[in-house]
């Protein structure tokens, strides 16, 4: 397996885990209004009594496997880049690199507390409840509550693919997109809509590019034309 082929495969766990991110969200963690301004810290430790597995498992999916396999597509579409845009592919490598941590951390402390929850709620369930509070901002902070990290990365792979030649023309525009509305969670009054464009925007952009890097041969320097 190349470098290039082995990031396709990531690209495409990538879209996977937004997509069981969302199925979840919208069923099993539906009632919890999780993700949303309303949650409610009582109603989350109550949860995680009874279902603390599940919200360790989804933590995995949308946060730990995505920052790994994230972490692989990074280093191959820098190495797609490099012959022709050496110096845009070093910032994608950066960022790109910067975001994968955030993620994987954001995931790290999402299941420390939901275990750390677990084991104090039956005791003191006000503690737990507060304690969840606030290493959920925590988590938020770090990449689950915004995704300037993730638009500013796929924004400058959509201007690196483009000025290399690498990328197609319509990828790079809907990666331009994808990366603005990320970029727009910053602001808290369109927070929730653009992070939810930001994920849409995000699956299919990872679908597109794993098909690329599966299916495209990797672009040659100037001079070996």
């Amino acid at each position: 397996m190349t470098l290039q082929t082995a990031g396709g495969a990531c690209a495409l766990i990538c879209a996977a885990t937004y997509i069981v991110g969302f199925a979840l969200l919208t069923t099993l963690l539906a009632p919890l209004d999780y993700g949303s301004a309303r949650v409610e810290a009582e109603k989350i430790v109550a949860f995680i009594a009874t279902n603390g597995g599940l919200l360790i498992t989804w933590n995995a999916i949308i946060y730990l496997a995505n920052a790994l396999s994230l972490a692989v597509l990074v280093v191959s579409l820098a190495s797609r880049l490099s012959p022709r845009a050496p110096g845009w592919a070093s910032v994608t490598h950066g960022f790109g690199l910067i975001w994968a941590a955030l993620v994987l951390a954001a995931g790290m402390i999402a299941n420390v507390t939901v275990e750390r929850v677990a084991a104090i709620q039956g005791s003191d369930p006000l503690a737990a409840a507060a304690l969840w509070d606030v290493l959920h901002q925590v988590e938020l902070g770090l990449g689950g509550g915004n995704e300037i990290a993730g638009g500013v990365w796929i924004a400058c792979v959509a201007v690196a693919g483009r000025r290399a030649r690498a990328l197609p023309l319509g990828l790079c525009g809907a990666g331009l997109v994808t990366g603005a509305s990320g970029l727009a969670t910053l602001w808290p009054a369109i927070g929730d809509a653009a992070g939810a464009l930001f994920g849409l925007g995000a699956i299919a952009w990872f679908i597109a590019i794993g098909l690329v890097l599966l299916t495209g041969d990797q672009p040659r320097t100037d001079a070996g034309r």
